[in-house]
């Protein structure tokens, strides 16, 4: 199991943002159906915690959260106490131990992303952590005009399709793409799903 804990940022600066993350996690959650194990919901504060079976979904909420560039995100993965609760709250276990550790962390300032992993291998959730901060500084720094092209960019459309879309030449998207490192970051992310099983103690070096 994989649990998600994120933690709002700075949010006597910024005012409580809970109730947006929870609205846009669901529209996450409405994609990725048959891999929300609890669904998220507000725990304490400004916290809000969800479960999830798959280690790319994991992934992929994670980075969606970094996109927000207002949450610190504690990825814990491991056991967890059967039955489960009604909810995340409700719910224990190892998972829920490792997304607290790893939250906690998160919110360092000695990080270089507020996003870390934590589970049973521990060398397997230091490289989880690398590579989802890496990938986390790219979703961080990409321009709006970068978010423009990727968020279009879901395999259906062209380069062509997309230019006419943002009435701008195919040669501005592909310029886009690549300063905003759209194809590297998602070639890494299943790598970064990989090492977060590896986290978990599901997959052996």
């Amino acid at each position: 199991m994989f649990v998600i804990t994120a933690d709002q940022r700075r949010s006597t600066e910024h005012g409580d943002r809970v109730e947006q993350i929870l609205a846009a996690i669901r529209d996450w959650s409405d994609a990725h159906r048959s891999d929300i194990v609890l669904d998220v919901e507000r725990t304490v504060g400004d916290e809000v915690q969800l479960v999830l079976a798959s280690a790319g979904s994991a992934v992929d909420l994670g980075l969606m959260l970094m996109r927000a560039r207002e949450w610190s995100v504690g990825i814990g993965t491991g056991e967890v106490d059967l039955p489960l609760g009604d909810s995340a709250r409700a719910s224990s276990g190892e998972a829920f131990v490792h997304a607290r550790r790893a939250v906690e962390r998160a919110k360092g300032k000695g990080e270089p992303a507020p996003i870390v992993v934590s589970g049973p291998d521990a060398r397997g959730a230091e490289a989880a952590t690398a590579l989802t901060q890496l990938l986390a500084s790219v979703v961080r720094r990409r321009s709006d005009a970068g978010w423009e092209v990727a968020d279009l960019l879901d395999g259906e459309r062209t380069q062509k399709d997309i230019a006419q879309a943002l009435g701008i030449s195919e040669q501005a998207v592909s310029q886009r793409i690549a300063s905003a490192m759209i194809d590297e970051e998602r070639r890494a992310r299943p790598v970064a799903a990989m090492l977060l099983e590896r986290a978990s103690g599901g997959i052996r070096p």
